[in-house]
């Protein structure tokens, strides 16, 4: 079976969800979504990293910065800015495209803060095709099952 970093990303962030109601674990949907795929089809590894994803939002990707991506490079930078919020330590950069090809971009989330019982992040992101650089920043706060939702 091949093995998917987006999987993986996802299994990592679900891990920690997990609360115990009569000796039985409880996860999120999504989490309950990535633990069933683990003996499934890619394509049912590719609904989950959706499923993760589309609680994003399309991100800040998926604004004005990402207009001139294609659908599958808005897919890799969102998974970046997850990546960022979810495993990166504060100012560090994730990459993500080839900059060889003139798309590519960055993601780089602040400290994570708490607000009642969430963790939130702010995040900027960088996107440069052709030459041209466009800059969004945004916050976003982590859900119960491991997903995150930008604020608006």
């Amino acid at each position: 079976m091949k093995i998917h970093l987006a999987f993986l990303a996802c299994m990592l962030a679900v891990t920690g969800c997990a609360t115990k109601t009569g000796g039985q674990s409880t996860l999120g949907a999504a989490a309950d979504a990535v633990v069933n795929t683990v003996t499934g089809s890619d394509a049912d590894s590719t609904k989950v990293t959706a499923a993760i994803m589309n609680e994003m939002q399309g991100g800040l990707v998926g604004g004005d910065i990402g207009a001139d991506l294609s659908r599958a490079e808005r897919s890799v930078a969102l998974e970046a800015e997850y990546r960022a919020l979810e495993y990166t330590p504060s100012g560090q950069k994730v990459n993500w495209g080839d900059r060889r090809s003139g798309r590519y971009g960055e993601v780089v989330a602040a400290s994570p803060y708490r607000v009642g019982s969430q963790d939130c992040r702010q995040y900027g992101h960088t996107v440069f095709v052709d030459g041209r650089q466009q800059k969004a920043r945004g916050t976003a706060c982590r859900n119960a099952d491991g997903s995150w939702t930008p604020l608006t």
